[in-house]
């Protein structure tokens, strides 16, 4: 009932609803008690007032004027903001942690050297100024050698 008396209805519905009060006097007079109520709320509701914009364009000014004077705030650094975070303080310290442990692993770690595959000797020649150069790996019975000569 209050859908049709707003108008809410499509036309197919309010025809019919139309039509229904007008032969039901239950209905027509519960129409026109919800026409009364809905008058009665209207006319209690205050009409409001226009808005005052007497000071609005003097408080604009002023803001404006206020701006210009103040200096502005400069933001903090943003490193600060990283540091007062629990996680990232603690991610960081993890990584320090994890950066001075490699750092001292590798300085202290210490592996012998790996035992040569190729085995050099030198050897002396009866040629002045040559110089003879055996090279032979351990687990062949293989030597080259190398004659240099300088002249």
């Amino acid at each position: 009932m209050g859908a049709w008396l707003d108008g809410a209805l499509d036309d197919g519905e309010a025809r019919t609803t139309a039509a229904h009060v007008a032969v039901c006097a239950r209905c027509r007079q519960q129409a026109e008690d919800l026409r009364r109520l809905r008058d009665l709320a209207r006319g209690a509701l205050p009409t409001p007032l226009p808005p005052d914009w007497t000071g609005f364009w003097a408080g604009v000014v002023r803001k404006i004027e206020d701006g210009r004077r103040r200096e502005p705030v400069r933001p903090a650094p943003a490193w600060r903001g990283w540091l007062l975070r629990p996680r990232v303080a603690f991610s960081g310290a993890l990584a320090a942690a994890a950066l001075v442990s490699l750092t001292l692993w590798q300085a202290f770690y210490w592996t012998a050297a790996p035992e040569s595959a190729v085995i050099v000797r030198s050897a002396r020649t009866e040629l002045p100024g040559g110089t003879v150069m055996v090279y032979s790996p351990p687990e062949r019975d293989l030597a080259v050698v190398w004659v240099f000569e300088t002249e």
